[in-house]
């Protein structure tokens, strides 16, 4: 309807003008202007079945993303141009082995996705064969490959077709996660994806095995163990006593002197060669003093390097 004394609200009120003609009001401009500020990226989650792929598109749908479970390779392109067009919010696909005969196709669609401009950050989550194996058990459900042969030969058997997605994807190791924790992880990796190169140190007990998501690992059970001081014994490398008691061991310094040598001597290279993500995990046997206090510290001195990302797989575990 025309305003009635032919003068509608003007810009400087707040509003702004549709095509048409018409006065939108400051919630409509604002909306359009972060319209056209969205970013020409997706986010593709995919990975083995059982390692938690509906926990990370639900994670990134809470986050504000528009997600879509199981689209056919073949639709991608034209999904994410119609996205691209209305530019209205952040988009998340989950492909994975339920479009087993169409997956030949995706690292070339992904290829032309870069090519016209946009940026594709997938992540591929994986786990171990036997917590796939317990978690297909208490939830009763049939494996996408099922009808290939036993549980365990369709897991493989996915492994293989998947190989190639795996190798050009962050990975997420989910085997030890809980769900709240993969939540936190997605959110998150998608926050830093603007990043040229984002590292992630990482601290786990080898008791609980290596995290398979890993790019570097380093061993660090040789360098003295504060769980032998009884008052040290309840606390984490995270606490002030710990850190003051692994600071005036020599050899600790020592070691983490080289390890960030050894980083600083190849981030260069991995930022050449258009790595998205660096994984560096340092292990301790009960991942609670040492290697806490390795990551906490690995991640404060590359801080002005971009962006660091910190996790404890035990302590979050635990928490």
């Amino acid at each position: 309807m025309s305003d009635p004394a032919g003068v509608g609200p003007s810009l400087s009120e707040g509003g702004e003008r549709s095509r048409e003609g018409a006065a939108l009001s400051p919630q409509a401009s604002a909306r359009a202007g972060e319209a056209r500020r969205a970013p020409r990226e997706i986010v593709l989650v995919t990975g083995i079945s059982g390692s938690g792929k509906s926990v990370a598109l639900h994670a990134l749908e809470d986050a504000g993303f528009f997600c879509v479970d199981n689209l056919p390779p073949e639709l991608l392109r034209d999904f994410v141009r119609l996205e691209m067009q209305r530019r209205e919010r952040r988009i998340a696909v989950a492909v994975d082995v339920r479009s087993a005969g169409s997956l030949p196709h995706l690292l070339p669609l992904l290829a032309d996705l870069r090519n016209e401009g946009i940026g594709v950050q997938s992540i591929f989550l994986d786990a171990t064969t036997s917590a796939l194996v317990r978690r297909f058990s208490e939830t009763r459900r049939a494996h996408p490959l099922g009808d290939r042969g036993a549980l365990v030969e369709a897991i493989e058997l996915e492994r293989q077709l998947l190989a190639g997605l795996r190798e050009v994807s962050t990975i997420v190791d989910t085997s030890q996660l809980r769900p709240t924790q993969l939540r936190a992880w997605m959110r998150e990796l998608v926050g830093a994806s603007d990043s040229r190169l984002t590292l992630v140190f990482e601290s786990f007990a080898y008791k609980h095995g290596v995290p398979l998501d890993a790019d570097y690992v380093f061993d660090i059970r040789v360098l003295p163990n504060p769980y032998y001081v009884r008052e040290l014994r309840p606390l984490t490398g995270r606490d002030a006593e710990v850190d003051a008691y692994l600071v005036a061991q020599p050899e600790v310094l020592d070691m983490l002197g080289q390890v960030e040598a050894f980083l600083r001597r190849w981030l260069p290279a991995f930022e050449a060669d258009q790595r998205s993500y660096l994984t560096v995990a340092i292990g301790c046997t009960g991942g609670q003093h040492r290697s806490v206090w390795f990551a906490e510290r690995l991640a404060r001195v590359f801080a002005g390097s971009g962006t660091t990302l910190v996790r404890h797989r035990e302590l979050d575990t635990a928490s």
